[in-house]
């Protein structure tokens, strides 16, 4: 069974504002999970956009000096945003008396 945008699905939102994406969307646009998307308002809609992969970007914008590596420039920060969360959360979960060793 497949879904389109012309066959929207129900989603809920949990109290926390978290959605899950249906699967068969995750499969079809290369959503890893655990995984990153860039969400954004774009003519007063919500989108939901993969984030390429490393690997995806090279080269992109490679034909133009104004734009070049801003894409993979933004990813890398976001990736390295996340990590910090990441980082944050681990020392906020880490035992207090591990923190005396």
């Amino acid at each position: 069974m497949s879904s389109s945008t012309r066959d929207p699905e129900v989603v809920r939102v949990s109290q926390k504002g978290q959605a899950t994406i249906p699967k068969t969307l995750r499969e079809r646009f290369g959503i890893d999970t655990p995984g990153e998307v860039f969400i954004y308002e774009e003519d007063e809609r919500i989108i939901v956009e993969p984030i390429p992969s490393l690997e995806e970007l090279g080269g992109i914008h490679a034909d133009t000096d104004r734009n070049r590596g801003e894409v993979l420039e933004r990813v890398r920060e976001l990736k390295h945003e996340e990590r910090q969360r990441e980082e944050a959360r681990a020392d906020r979960l880490r035992p207090a008396d591990s923190e005396d060793e």
